[in-house]
């Protein structure tokens, strides 16, 4: 298979990446026939898959814009994956061109991609950093200068924190990062969930397991609230993705019930 000329050397084009899976359903085209395969494997099982996407994209939008309402000035987006259109800097930078955001992934692509959009934004650049390594990731964080944390900051954890195993401890890593930013800071988070749909849940769960390697770990709600330990709830709390603070119908890309995924925003007293 020849590489394609955006994609950087020695990136494994035979395994599916969960950034270019989320990509190929959202309908970009940065991504390899493997993930396409691994994103139309699941929608086999699951047609509303595509829906889940668009909801968790939608999310993000509203959750960058309350923030910014809310005065955070400085946005760190871990586990960005792949830019497509409505990414934070555009949406935040949207409101105040002075904002400065981070994207951070663990996908050489994701960040080679996010590196060659923000070429000629001076507050934005993107890493590659490991949210299973919180320590190196905020020195890594700290050494761009384009994030102080000693200011508040919105930390966005969209669509990662399910990507994270029992062992490695989504819930200390979360607090990791809390313990790490300013008093006043928010994290937004969204994460798959088993808990309205336990039968497809467990469909994907196996299928992403077996076939496309990549681990993916739906959680009851439980699991969820409690990467929000420390923080003080935004209403409405942890709630199906389209049901935190829609702003229009044109959110509510999933039924009432039938969402895979639970979000939430916090803020650090």
């Amino acid at each position: 298979m020849d590489r394609p000329a955006w994609a950087p050397e020695g990136v494994d084009m035979q395994r599916a990446s969960p950034a270019r899976m989320y990509d190929a359903l959202l309908g970009g085209s940065h991504n390899f026939e493997v993930d396409r395969m691994a994103a139309e494997s699941g929608k086999q099982l699951v047609p509303d898959l595509p829906r889940l996407a668009l909801s968790n994209r939608a999310f993000l939008r509203r959750a960058v814009r309350f923030l910014a309402d809310a005065g955070i000035r400085q946005f760190l987006d871990i586990g960005s994956g792949i830019p497509t259109a409505g990414n934070v800097h555009e949406i935040a930078q949207g409101i105040d061109p002075e904002i400065t955001v981070l994207y951070v992934d663990i996908d050489p692509v994701a960040v080679a991609h996010s590196k060659a959009i923000l070429d000629a934004n001076p507050r934005a650049g993107a890493i590659e950093a490991d949210l299973r390594k919180p320590d190196e990731l905020l020195t890594a964080v700290r050494g761009t200068g384009l994030i102080d944390v000693d200011r508040p900051v919105g930390v966005l954890l969209i669509a990662v924190l399910h990507l994270l195993s029992e062992e490695d401890l989504p819930v200390e890593k979360v607090g990791r990062l809390r313990e790490a930013v300013a008093p006043g800071s928010y994290v937004a988070i969204s994460h798959l969930t088993s808990e309205q749909r336990p039968e497809d849940a467990a469909l994907l769960g196996a299928n992403t397991a077996s076939r496309s390697k990549v681990g993916i770990h739906f959680r009851p709600r439980a699991g969820i609230e409690a990467m929000f330990t420390g923080w003080d709830r935004i209403e409405p709390g942890v709630v199906e993705i389209p049901l935190w603070r829609p702003e229009s119908e044109r959110d509510r890309h999933e039924a009432p019930g039938r969402s895979l995924g639970l979000a939430g925003v916090g803020r650090k007293g």
